[in-house]
């Protein structure tokens, strides 16, 4: 076509379009103010119709370029009815880059772009470069006057708004206001007007208002605000809304406004100045920009700078700020400028953004404002706006009413606005409820509003791809505005066509203007984003899955910018739905199959990430990305891989995050605890929890809800029955909304913990909250102290709802029940509480429930609150504790307290400290607990004692003490206590009463009534009032123990519950003079007076003990002095016999002379009451009497560590000797040596020693050890002596009263010489009686064995000889047997041990074997010649042998040949034992040999030894005619199948046999079944054991068909047998069977709770022994056995170690008599199972040794053994190894192992106490073993 041709036909297109949009010019105005977004529209178009109207926009639309031109082409073919021919000239004219030319029109020219740009018809002009010029001041304030003027021109024509084609007027007018609300981070300013906005004291449920971002009087200092928000909430809309405000005139207090976005400043790239910023690139004056800017500074105040999207600063500012308005700086560091008022001071600053770490150039005292969207009143403001019209604006209500997660959605107002232009389409085609869900989530929302939005119905895939490609370039490469060059004119179109895009003016610079193109939202550009990479099929499914992830938010601590791809991925899941699959296929032109592998990928990566542990962050946005994907299998794998515990620290959270949340939640099958710690909360957030059934603990501490948002949350708390504990810490909430939340506890059953701390509330609101305490029937405990309020409540047991029938009559009966056995506890400590509040709150609390602790300390109730809270007290019903401390009593008004000890029936104890600030009072449980408890305990006293019971009287105790009480007030509290300290413990210590003081209270006591205690320490006392005291013993009958520290000014009277409790009963009155009580107590119990640190003169020791004469008895005495003499020892041993009621004198840390100790020991004939005289290292000295009803009885002597020499035995033997019966003598850790022992056993005879005498230690010698044999026969009542010469040297002799008929030697380490041998047998032989000698490492040899036993002629008939020494294991059993050869009488038994070191020999005298039955028996040996001696002299002293042990010997061939003559000659052999021993084949073949001629054997045992196969199969043949036998051990011996069935068949023929051992034997169940078969005829059989075989439970059911048969069964042991449960329960149920078993060993088997129970259910009457270890117990099995094993009178050891017991133990009610041992190694005992496990083992008072190692047992465990460790007499050994025990838990055993003695020692190895600690437990109770090695 040539130029006139084309010129012509672009003047007709022309036409035709100019004709058409005549038709349609609203849409047009709408175009033009796409395409030029700050062209003047009303300038010049007045005058003019429409035709040239539209020519004129038309024109100005060609004047803007090639693009704008083409891209307006495209929208009027896409969005306006256009003729098909019309259409194509159109397009292929102007809709491509060819058909442009330069002028359309004549008469019209083309406008600069920059005019254009800004509509108004002024010069450009840059103020930067300019100089100030100097103006008057009128004409300066005029130019100011136009300026402003034109901004606010300016600003309202920018905001005039036109609505686009087809869209409802409401659309652009509908504003609501979203929530604000002041942030506690910052420090709000006061507002002008006098109120306060955002005031931390002020309720805070108001919302922000507009004028109140603003209205503050700030002088000075910067006046910045800034909003936070997150996306969608609304922050550019409030931006543009402020300046359209003051554009009306609505903020009349600014005169300009400048609103200025981060992502056109982004754009600007290079430095600016303040002024070019404002002028330059916003608004220019039109003349005098430096005037007018001189004027904005001078009046600053009223100038108003908003900055939208802080978050979107790219570039960060140097740290030094712009030096003036003048000097060129980027940005972001002018923004800081104004914030920090270095330049522009005085202006006011509002920046926006999304919650993140803010920028360091805001101050610190910016305030802050939160951005939370809508509530649902605002959501349906909102939507009433929306739709003009009624009945669809009713219809939209409706839906969205009865469409939770559509309210969720539009909680958002940029969702909201989308979810109403979607109902606005959806609405007219739909029936009621089908819109609704036609959005389900925010994916789907975006598909319809895009679907909605075209304006023809059809959506071209090409344009939608190509949209969205742009948007995913955008947001990887950072760009949210697009220039003319990015985007091409279709797409501009197509954009503009649908609403998606928008155009404003971009400046990158002063004088570079230009128009960018935007998405109206970024979340839709990423919603694009996301729809290219799932639509595109450039993207494969390893890019698509590279952009499913979570993005960490800790917004408040990291991030200063948040990133562009935020909400890709759930944009990306939205689009995995399968809803959505068809619109997929529609852009990505595919086939569903292909869209669904690309959802199946963003589905796999979501599932991965559903089961990892996410920060909180990530969870809350992965819940929006499962929620988008509508798939409620993955919602399912989240919810149950979620934590127990699922927290959020400080991130902002919204309803919709919160709805997301617990939509995701209400798939989880346990319950979960939350904790959104320091997360900012959206008021109505909170209702999204409601009905979610999963919470169980809600966490809130620091999240700044406000008094609305506790409104909102209690409503959906009431929906939360099932919470246990709600926190609201560190919230700062005030008097409302705390009483707010405690209103809605009935509602919340379960409910456990209520927190409230760091919250203000005032003293009137805080006695409304104890009111709640008191009348809520759940509520157990209130506390406030300082920053804690804390609600704790204890859930009923049981509801109505759980009852069933008759709901209502039921839950009454429960509340009436649980309303009278509640407790409260209310702590108000130091809240200010005055003498008012006190008497509102006594009358609270006498209406309530029982009181467990009321705790009123550091309040200001002074003398009058403090006296009515005691009088209160009585009517208060508190069961432990009133605190009153710290509340200024006054000493004057000490004795007011008293009157609860008056009142208060169960008041434990008052303690008074003015000097510590403390009175609290201490109350006992209620009465009918306390008498179960004190029964209880007195019914087990009473079972031990056998003495009746009374119930005690009660007891308080009162304590005074560090009160400065005087003389001078005692009469006045006498009197306040009455007789009401009757059985009470006084405390008057840390006073000052002096010596008047108790000289006057000791007149005053008998008033008292009777006290279990009285102090009267750090009183200032002399001597004079111990005198006084001690007089007290006769008038005070309660008085029992008096002990005085005279130095320390320690001074205590005590009485004893037990004889107080009789007296309490009716005890006569002779009971306190010693009258025995009943016929079951020996003696009352005695008085004691302990006397230390004074050192008294013999006058003072004549006048205490004169003193002590008039008191009654029996009395104990205890005094310590430095240095006692012998004259005042002397004084007091001369007072003692006018001392009948003493019955214990004791002179501890006192030091004695030597001369002292004949005086003592002649107390036994000078004062017969002595009974024991105990003397150690003449620093402690006890004196033991008779009472006066005892004229007789045995006596004891012990003078220890003395230095006695041998000078002191003669007179000590002396003066010994007129005692009548000396039972025990202790003289050892003396001085006697050799010559002093001699004496001393010279002695020995005239001694009237009944017991024992000890040597040890006394540096004796052989010499004393041959002595002693010598004097043997002299002393025929000695029954056993020991001798040890070695390092720990002792020397023990044991008497009876009655001439023994046998003595027993042992002399350990006497090292004998050779001439020692001959003595040492002369004095053996004429030693009569003596019928055993031990000699252990004595010294003797082989040959000086050889003379011992030649020389030995004892004068008894049997006489054993045991020598242990090292050359035993070395010499072989020929050289032994060799030895036995050399003894004069018959060996009647020989055994031999090589590894024990030990040869034991019994010796028969005299003779009993004539020669010629030797050489009888000699006929019949095959003996070699160099054998025939030995032989024959074996057989000679061997003749009546009827026993031989060999044990771990080595047997050569020799030996064995010998042994085999030797057994052949044996007739009386009845018992062979050869253990772990060793022999060649040869030699058992000898031996097999000789025993098969043992036909009397009784017993035969080869256990142990290292026999072959073939070897134990010859060894089988020596049971062929064993029918005598009656045990047989063969353990460890390999029983094969030849070699088994070769013993049944001689077990067959053992009728008498009665013990059978075959341990380790390989025996299976094959061999098993034989074995059963053979033991059918072991009618006499007591003892099986099969340990450590494999007969499994095959065998063990052969063995249980058996057992039943065996009448004398006593002792079977199966353990380690591999038998399982099948096996298990079929032999229990055999066990049961055999009445008379004993001993039952099953340990080491899979036996299972199945087996347990079947023990239990028929447990042997006679059983002693039951081990079960490693049996695979669990807590049932355990528990049944427990139950049948109570009680049972015979047994003595159990085993369940190894087993999961954990709460199972063993628990007895009756408990086992003869128990000794009970072993509970690795049982996983814990502290709870603690108490019932210590009270059952004290039910076992013949335990010896307790085994508790390698369990869990801590503190709480240790505490309860130590209690009950004094009540186990005859323990002897506790291990707690490898526990938990700490240094307090083993201090607490040393303190139980002080009260009981005979327990030797408690293992603690291996449990948490430092090396220190060890060391000083240790030194304090050696018995406590730390060690890994047992001592």
């Amino acid at each position: 076509m040539d130029h006139v041709s084309f010129q012509l036909g672009t003047t007709n297109l022309w036409s035709w379009l100019v004709r058409l949009l005549s038709k349609d010019p609203e849409w047009l105005n709408a175009k033009v103010k796409f395409f030029l977004p700050k062209m003047d529209l009303s300038s010049g178009d007045e005058a003019q119709d429409t035709t040239q109207r539209v020519m004129l926009q038309l024109r100005r639309l060609h004047t803007q370029g090639r693009a704008t031109w083409q891209a307006f082409i495209h929208c009027v073919c896409m969005e306006l009815d256009v003729p098909l021919d019309l259409e194509v000239p159109l397009l292929s004219t102007w809709g491509h880059g060819d058909g442009f030319p330069s002028q359309l029109g004549a008469g019209e020219e083309s406008q600069p772009a920059s005019q254009l740009h800004h509509g108004l018809k002024r010069p450009h002009q840059s103020c930067g470069s300019s100089p100030r010029l100097k103006q008057c001041k009128n004409h300066q304030l005029e130019l100011a006057r136009r300026y402003l003027k034109l901004l606010r021109t300016s600003a309202q024509q920018r905001y005039s708004r036109i609505p686009g084609p087809g869209q409802p007027l409401a659309f652009h007018q509908a504003y609501i206001p979203p929530i604000l609300q002041w942030s506690r981070t910052t420090a709000p300013f006061s507002a002008q007007d006098g109120a306060v906005v955002g005031d931390p004291k002020a309720e805070d449920d108001t919302d922000v208002s507009i004028r109140d971002l603003f209205s503050t009087r700030a002088d000075k200092g910067p006046r910045v605000t800034v909003l936070l928000g997150k996306a969608g909430m609304g922050k550019t809309t409030l931006a543009h809304r402020l300046c359209q405000r003051w554009a009306a005139g609505q903020l009349d207090r600014f005169q300009a406004l400048f609103l200025f976005e981060f992502r056109q400043l982004n754009l600007i790239t290079s430095s600016v100045t303040l002024p070019q910023l404002l002028f330059d690139l916003y608004l220019s004056p039109e003349a005098g920009p430096d005037s007018v800017f001189q004027y904005l500074e001078e009046h600053a105040g009223g100038v108003l700078l908003i900055f939208d999207g802080l978050d979107q600063a790219l570039h960060s500012h140097s740290s030094t700020e712009p030096e003036g308005p003048e000097a060129p700086s980027p940005a972001l560091a002018l923004f800081s400028g104004l914030c920090r008022g270095t330049i522009l001071p005085g202006c006011w600053v509002l920046a926006t953004s999304r919650p993140g770490k803010l920028p360091d150039c805001l101050p610190t005292e910016a305030a802050t404002v939160h951005m939370w969207g809508f509530d649902r009143p605002r959501v349906e403001e909102y939507v009433g706006r929306f739709f003009s019209d009624q009945e669809w604006q009713e219809a939209a209500l409706a839906e969205l009413r009865e469409n939770r997660h559509l309210q969720s959605m539009c909680a958002v107002p940029a969702l909201c606005q989308v979810t109403c232009l979607c109902l606005h389409h959806l609405l007219p085609g739909n029936s009621p409820g089908q819109s609704a869900a036609l959005l389900p989530t925010v994916t789907q929302n975006y598909v319809q509003m895009v679907s909605t939005l075209s304006p023809r119905g059809y959506l071209p895939p090409e344009s939608l791809l190509g949209l969205s490609e742009m948007a995913l370039r955008g947001l990887e490469t950072g760009k949210v505005i697009f220039s003319v060059g990015d985007i091409s004119p279709p797409m501009v179109a197509f954009g503009a066509a649908l609403g998606l895009l928008t155009s404003f003016c971009i400046c990158t610079g002063p004088g570079h203007q230009g128009i960018g193109y935007a998405f109206t939202h970024l979340s839709l550009q990423e919603f694009f984003a996301a729809l290219y990479l799932m639509a595109s099929p450039k993207v494969d499914k390893n890019v698509l899955a590279r952009h499913v992830t979570l993005n960490s938010r800790w917004v408040l601590r990291t991030k200063a910018r948040l990133g562009l791809l935020d909400h890709l991925p759930t944009f990306l899941a939205g689009l995995a739905s399968c809803a959505c699959r068809p619109f997929l296929s529609h852009v990505a032109q595919q086939d569903e199959m292909w869209v669904s592998d690309k959802q199946a990928a963003v589905m796999l990566a979501l599932r991965k990430l559903a089961i990892r542990r996410l920060t909180g962050p990530k969870v809350v946005a992965l819940c929006h990305c499962v929620g988008e994907t509508q798939e409620p299998e993955l919602a399912s794998l989240m919810a149950q891989s979620l934590p127990s515990h699922l927290s959020f620290h400080n991130f902002p959270l919204t309803y919709t995050d919160l709805s997301a949340l617990t939509n995701i939640l209400r798939h989880r099958n346990a319950s979960i605890h939350l904790d959104f710690e320091g997360c900012p909360l959206e008021p109505h957030c909170p209702e999204a929890l409601a009905g979610c059934k999963q919470i169980e603990n809600l966490r809130l501490a620091g999240c700044k809800i406000t008094a609305r948002g506790i409104s909102h949350l209690m409503q959906a708390l009431r929906l939360c029955p099932q919470l246990e504990e709600i926190s609201f810490q560190d919230n700062q909430l005030k008097d409302r909304a705390v009483l707010n939340i405690v209103e809605v506890l009935p509602s919340l059953p379960r409910l456990q913990k209520l927190d409230l701390s760091r919250s203000n509330v005032s003293v009137s609101t805080l006695l409304c909250l104890t009111k709640v305490a008191v009348t809520c029937p759940t509520v157990k405990m209130l506390q406030v102290r300082e920053t804690d309020l804390i609600f704790l409540l204890s859930p009923p047991t049981e509801t109505a709802a759980e009852l069933g029938a008759a709901p209502d009559l039921q839950g009454n009966a429960i509340q009436r029940k649980e309303a009278q056995s509640r407790s409260l506890a209310l702590r108000l400590l130091q809240c200010q509480l005055g003498i008012h509040d006190v008497q509102e709150l006594i009358a609270q609390l006498r209406e309530g429930p029982r009181l467990e602790e009321v705790n009123l300390s550091g309040n200001q109730l002074d003398d009058e609150g403090c006296r009515l809270m005691a009088e209160a007290a009585s009517q208060l019903h508190i069961t432990r504790n009133l605190d009153l401390s710290n509340n200024g009593l006054s000493v004057d008004r000490v004795h007011c307290m008293l009157s609860a000890v008056n009142t208060c029936q169960n008041l434990a104890e008052l303690h008074i400290s003015l000097l510590h600030k403390t009175v609290v009072f201490t109350f006992a449980p209620e009465q009918e607990e306390q008498e179960g408890i004190w029964k209880r305990t007195a019914l087990r006293d009473s079972l031990t004692h056998q003495v009746p019971f009374e119930l005690p009287l009660r007891s308080t105790r009162i304590r005074l003490t560090h009160c400065g009480l005087q003389a001078k007030h005692l009469e006045q509290l006498c009197r306040a206590l009455g007789g009401s300290c009757h059985h009470s413990h006084l405390d008057l210590s840390g006073n000052a009463l002096g010596d008047e003081g108790v000289a006057q209270l000791a007149q005053l006591l008998p008033g008292l009534g009777a006290l279990q205690s009285l102090n009267l320490s750090e009183n200032g006392l002399s001597l004079d009032t111990v005198f006084i005291l001690i007089q007290c013993f006769s008038t005070l009958q309660w008085l029992l123990h008096l002990d005085i520290g005279f130095e320390s000014q320690h001074v205590v009277l005590r009485g004893d519950r037990r004889g107080r409790d009789r007296l309490a009963g009716g005890c006569p009155p002779e009971f306190l003079a010693g009258v025995p009580f009943l016929a079951f107590d020996q003696c009352c119990v005695p008085e004691s007076f302990c006397l230390r640190q004074c050192q008294l003169e013999p006058l003072n020791l004549t006048r205490l003990c004169e003193t002590l004469e008039k008191c009654p008895g029996p009395l104990e005495v205890e005094l310590s002095f430095e240095v006692l003499s012998d004259q005042s020892l002397e004084t007091l041993l001369q007072h003692l016999p006018r001392l009948p009621q003493l019955s214990l004198l004791q002179l501890s840390q006192t030091r004695l002379s030597p001369k002292s100790l004949l005086l003592l020991a002649d107390l036994f004939s000078l004062c017969p009451r002595v009974q024991k005289v105990d003397i150690r290292s003449l620093y402690h000295m006890t004196l033991h009497f008779r009472s006066g009803e005892e004229h007789e009885g045995e006596c004891c002597g012990r003078f220890t560590g003395c230095g006695l020499s041998q000078e002191h035995v003669e007179p000590l033997c002396w003066l010994l000797s007129k005692c009548e019966d000396l039972n025990q003598l202790d003289l050892s850790a003396n001085m006697l040596g050799d010559d002093g022992l001699r004496c001393l056993l010279e002695c020995l005879p005239q001694l009237p020693i009944s017991g024992s005498l000890d040597l040890s230690h006394n540096s004796i010698s052989l010499e004393s050890a041959l002595g002693l044999v010598k004097t043997l026969p002299s002393c025929p009542h000695i029954r056993e002596a020991s001798v040890n010469l070695g390092s720990e040297q002792s020397f023990w002799i044991y008497f009876s009263r009655k001439e023994e008929a046998g003595k027993t030697l042992r002399l350990s380490q006497c090292n004998l010489m050779p001439e020692h041998v001959p003595r040492l047998a002369t004095h053996l032989n004429q030693a009569l009686k003596l019928t055993a000698l031990t000699l252990t490492q004595c010294g003797l040899g082989l040959e000086q064995l050889i003379v011992l036993l030649s020389l030995l002629r004892c004068p008894v008939d049997l006489f054993t000889l045991r020598v242990e020494e090292p050359w035993v294991g070395k010499a072989g059993v020929l050289a032994l047997l060799r030895v036995c050869t050399q003894t004069s009488g018959n060996i009647t038994e020989i055994s031999i041990s090589e590894t024990q070191q030990q040869l034991c020999l019994q010796l028969e005298f005299p003779p009993q074997e004539n020669p010629e039955a030797v050489t009888l028996r000699l006929a019949h040996c095959d003996l070699e010649t160099h054998h025939s001696l030995l032989a024959g002299q074996l057989m000679e002293t061997c003749a009546r042998l009827q026993q031989l042990s060999l044990s771990q010997v080595n047997l050569c061939d020799s030996s064995s040949l010998l042994l085999k003559n030797l057994l052949v000659s044996l007739s009386e052999l009845k018992t062979f034992r050869l253990t772990s021993s060793c022999m060649s084949s040869k030699g058992l073949a000898h031996l097999t040999f000789g025993l098969r001629n043992c036909h009397h054997l009784e017993e035969l045992d080869l256990s142990n030894n290292q026999f072959g196969e073939e070897d134990t199969e010859v060894l089988m043949t020596v049971l062929e005619g064993k029918c005598w036998l009656k045990k047989l051990d063969l353990s460890h011996l390999p029983l094969g199948s030849s070699t088994l069935a070769m013993f049944t068949q001689g077990l067959s023929h053992m009728t008498l046999l009665q013990s059978l051992r075959l341990s380790r034997n390989g025996i299976c169940d094959v061999g098993c079944h034989q074995l059963s078969e053979a033991l059918r005829a072991a009618m006499s059989l007591k003892e099986l054991g099969l340990s450590h075989n494999q007969i499994r439970d095959t065998g063990a059911q052969h063995l249980a068909a058996v057992l039943p048969g065996l009448p004398e069964l006593r002792k079977i042991d199966l353990s380690g047998n591999g038998i399982g449960p099948a096996g298990g329960t079929r032999l229990a149920e055999s066990l049961t069977l055999c009445r008379h078993l004993e001993e039952l060993m099953l340990g080491y088997n899979v036996l299972g709770d199945t087996t347990a129970l079947g023990l239990a259910q028929g447990l042997p009457c006679c059983l002693r022994v039951l081990h079960l270890p490693s049996s695979r117990l669990g807590p049932k099995g355990a528990l049944s056995l427990s139950q049948a094993l109570d009680g049972c009178p015979h047994v003595e050891e159990i085993s369940l170690a190894e087993n999961s017991l954990a709460r199972g133990v063993l628990h007895f009610c009756q408990g086992l008599p003869l128990l000794r041992q009970i072993d509970l190694v690795s049982c996983e005992i814990d502290n709870h199972t603690a108490k019932p496990l210590a009270a059952s083992l004290v039910l076992c008072p013949a335990l010896e040794e307790i085994l508790l190692s390698w369990n869990l047992l801590g503190d709480e465990a240790a505490a309860e053994l130590a209690r009950v460790l004094p009540q186990m007499g005859r323990l002897k050994r506790m291990d707690l190894e490898k526990n938990r025990i700490t240094a307090c838990g083993a201090w607490l055993l040393a303190e139980g192992l002080a009260q009981g003695s005979g327990i030797q020692v408690i293992r603690l190895w291996n449990n948490p106490i430092s090396p220190t600690m060890v060391q000083h437990l240790q030194s304090q109770e050696p018995r406590l073993d730390f060690a890994f090695f047992d001592k």
